[in-house]
């Protein structure tokens, strides 16, 4: 798996029930998103450039363990499938003092025409890019 995000949890993103509130885990996770797309290409000059962007179709994400302000944070990636126009990849969300996990999200993404506002196949060299990982278990 790929490191794609390292933080702590900020005593405001604490809820009333003195946890992390479940925005920003989807916060984090999307950071991690970034990391994770811009290590296959799909970097923001690649975006500007090609007028491309990325979309979410869909996001499961499951909490396993609570976090409290002062907890450091480590997310590692995984890409699970590329089709011509989409990417199934998960996010793993650690505390490393600990070892557990804490939370896991896995989102499906379609590559989309800017411009055109609608969905488009990957260029090879991501979609090749994509499958390296998956063979190489990452």
């Amino acid at each position: 798996m790929i490191e794609t995000y390292r933080g702590v949890v900020y005593p405001s993103q604490i809820d009333h029930m003195n946890h992390m509130n479940v925005q920003w885990y989807t916060s984090k996770f999307d950071e991690a998103t970034w990391h994770l797309l811009s290590a296959v290409g799909i970097t923001n000059e690649y975006m500007r450039t090609n007028c491309r962007g990325m979309a979410a179709l869909e996001q499961i994400t499951k909490y396993k363990s609570e976090v409290i302000a002062g907890d450091l944070l480590v997310v590692k990636s995984r890409i699970l499938e590329v089709k011509d126009k989409t990417i199934r990849f998960i996010h793993i969300m650690y505390n490393p003092e600990t070892g557990r996990e804490v939370a896991t999200t896995e989102l499906l993404g379609v590559h989309i025409d800017q411009e055109k506002r609608k969905s488009c196949a990957f260029p090879e060299s991501i979609k090749a890019e994509c499958e390296f990982l998956i063979a190489e278990g990452q």
